[in-house]
């Protein structure tokens, strides 16, 4: 779930849109811009689209929110797959259950890291938004950019990465004593001798 969310966040261009707060509409135009693009929705319901141009010719903070979410993605895309080899139900590595186990909390440390990653580039980005917002007083309130919903759930996705992360990690069963195991011995039955 958190994957999957982080993944639709990171391809969405809704990172942040178009305030509608103020007295009036100055233009029946929504503007929504995302990591990858910027779109331009008409009252008529029609949405026109265009790629960012240039890396070089964009903000520090896009940038860096691409690579946290690129690194997220690329992180929980392995947790995955480690995660599914350290589970009990898959036949990889069952007959050492205790490597399987660190196979499992190794995925969710991975999660877990993915999940920061997730949260940092949203975190950044929002920081962004709303410093853009407070500082432009000149403009008109209902000409500056709010939060889009991509934030909303990126912030989930990374939620939901920690915390499936953690619980992966807590699936680690506790050392194992190594030479205080006592086998108790079973004492012969007195019926038994006699047969």
């Amino acid at each position: 779930g958190g994957w999957v969310s982080a993944l639709a966040a990171a391809v969405v261009p809704q990172w942040r849109q178009s305030s509608y707060a103020g007295d009036a509409i100055i233009t029946a135009v929504g503007l929504h811009e995302g990591l990858w693009m910027s779109c331009a929705a008409q009252s008529t319901g029609q949405v026109q689209c265009r790629l960012h141009d240039s890396l070089l010719s964009l903000d520090v903070h896009i940038q860096t929110s691409r690579a946290l979410m690129i690194i997220s993605l690329l992180l929980g895309f392995f947790g995955i797959i480690v995660s599914v080899v350290g589970m009990k139900c898959t036949k990889v590595g069952e007959e050492d259950p205790v490597t399987k186990s660190r196979v499992a909390v190794a995925g969710g440390v991975l999660f877990i890291l993915s999940g920061l990653c997730s949260l940092a580039a949203v975190s950044l980005y929002a920081t962004q938004v709303t410093y853009e917002f407070f500082r432009e007083s000149t403009i008109p309130i209902n000409a500056r950019y709010e939060f889009g919903s991509a934030l909303f759930v990126g912030w989930g996705a990374a939620g939901l990465s920690m915390l499936g992360g953690s619980l992966l990690c807590c699936s680690c069963p506790a050392k194992e004593r190594r030479g205080q195991q006592y086998h108790r011995q079973s004492q012969p039955s007195m019926t038994r001798e006699y047969v």
